[in-house]
């Protein structure tokens, strides 16, 4: 078979890594839990000595981002360092240490025939992860996958495509080492478009698809994909500030919420202020956003509070801006916060700042998002915060995986029924 590299028909490529992918996941259903540590191992220790590489060909890929005049906040995304090369090798580590998912007894029963019936932890089998800008997807994809025993094939962005196969080739060359297949983690190794559309269509080889970027990517494979989708929508994050709230953790949170970094899908997009907020709280709240560099805009009665907050459009309660810049809204009650977030929010992660329990529990059983916060920041959303080790995205929909998918979410599950002979009447 030729290698995928030589192919110049994106499906021919797909069909390819697809069917090593398959056999792949065959091996990797029965592989002892220490083989794949020991493959983590190798990989986490790989990552570090070959930092100077990765950063070689990742300043290759800042160089044509700067010459396409990506964002801010796209550049932050796509840019590596060696704090953030080490952060990915101790994630791998992280991952290592946590327990195996597959074969865990999820359920049992003891029928009064005598069955006994467990729901048994399996894996899925062969993922596709598309994502754009993030070169550390491609190792945080490949280690959930391998922990959970499946295999995997990536498609990344093509501003990231030299960051991406440098560390794809790290991550081979450490599963060959283990004497594991390199086709578990497999790559497009070509940035033509066209490859999105040959892996949606695959559905022969790939079993669920998982696309993490903007709204454009999402929506093309939610309408495309020929096989089950994760979907990882925009982050339109909320924070709602109760009367009630503390003014310390009103003031740290929101702006941590906001300016920790304004590049992730679990950054604050819209801040909903009480209209019995304290006025002066509510003041100090906004101007600590404008004088960190925050560009606001606001409803009439936001702007009241100083000149410098802009008039909001209604696109901006819809819009995730990834940059510097917030919508801010004044709300009447905890049941309007509500009504807003579910109206204009993507179901990613929402917070209420508060200390009246009545409130706190309303907006946390109403709230319909993956992740809904009490008295903490938006940016909180994130596999690795939940003690999950990496993650592989936020999922927003409502079916399998929902919120931060980790291991557990990467695993299916089989009814298994053990029994003495019983025939049914």
């Amino acid at each position: 078979m030729a290698h995928p590299a030589t192919k110049s028909n994106p499906d021919e490529i797909v069909a390819s890594l697809g069917q090593g992918a398959r056999k792949a996941a065959t091996i990797l259903l029965r592989t002892p839990t220490a083989t794949i540590n020991k493959a983590l191992d190798n990989l986490a220790s790989a990552l570090r000595k070959n930092t100077a590489q990765i950063l070689q060909e990742n300043k290759k890929d800042l160089a044509a981002a700067a010459e396409r005049g990506l964002s801010a906040a796209l550049t932050d995304r796509l840019m590596l360092d060696e704090k953030r090369v080490e952060s990915m090798a101790a994630g791998v580590e992280i991952v290592r240490a946590l327990p195996d998912p597959v074969d865990t007894i999820l359920w049992s029963t003891k029928r009064p025939n005598g069955l006994n019936i467990e729901r048994v932890a399996v894996p899925i089998g062969v993922l596709g992860m598309i994502y754009e800008s993030r070169p550390n997807v491609t190792v945080d994809a490949s280690i959930l996958c391998l922990k959970s025993h499946n295999a995997v094939i990536l498609r990344g962005g093509s501003e990231s495509l030299h960051s991406s196969l440098a560390l794809h080739k790290i991550i081979q060359d450490s599963l060959t080492q283990s004497s594991l297949p390199a086709e578990c983690v497999s790559m497009i190794p070509v940035s033509d478009r066209e490859a999105v559309g040959a892996m949606l269509r695959a559905a022969e080889y790939i079993d669920v698809m998982i696309p993490r970027g903007g709204r454009g990517l999402i929506e093309r494979v939610m309408n495309e994909a020929r096989m089950p989708v994760f979907g990882h929508l925009e982050g339109l994050c909320h924070i709602y500030v109760h009367p009630s709230a503390k003014p310390d953790i009103a003031r740290a949170v929101t702006l941590n919420a906001k300016m920790r970094r304004t590049g992730v899908c679990g950054a604050m997009e819209t801040l909903l202020l009480d209209a019995n907020l304290d006025k002066t709280l509510a003041r100090e709240i906004l101007i600590a956003l404008l004088d960190s560099g925050c560009e606001l805009v606001g409803d009439k009665d936001t702007q009241a509070f100083d000149p410098r907050i802009g008039a909001a459009t209604e696109e901006d309660w819809k819009t995730e801006y990834l940059a510097p810049k917030l919508s801010v809204r004044i709300v009447k009650g905890v049941e309007q916060a509500v009504e807003h977030i579910n109206g204009f929010g993507s179901h990613h992660t929402d917070s209420i700042l508060s200390e009246d329990a009545a409130s706190v529990s309303y907006f946390l059983k109403n709230v319909d998002s993956g992740i809904v916060l009490h008295n903490a920041s938006t940016q909180f959303a994130d596999g690795g915060e939940f003690g999950m080790g990496a993650e592989i995205g936020i999922a927003t929909g409502k079916l399998h995986a929902r919120g931060p998918v980790g291991l557990e979410q990467l695993c299916t599950y089989k009814y298994l029924v053990h029994g003495t002979g019983q025939t049914r009447l």
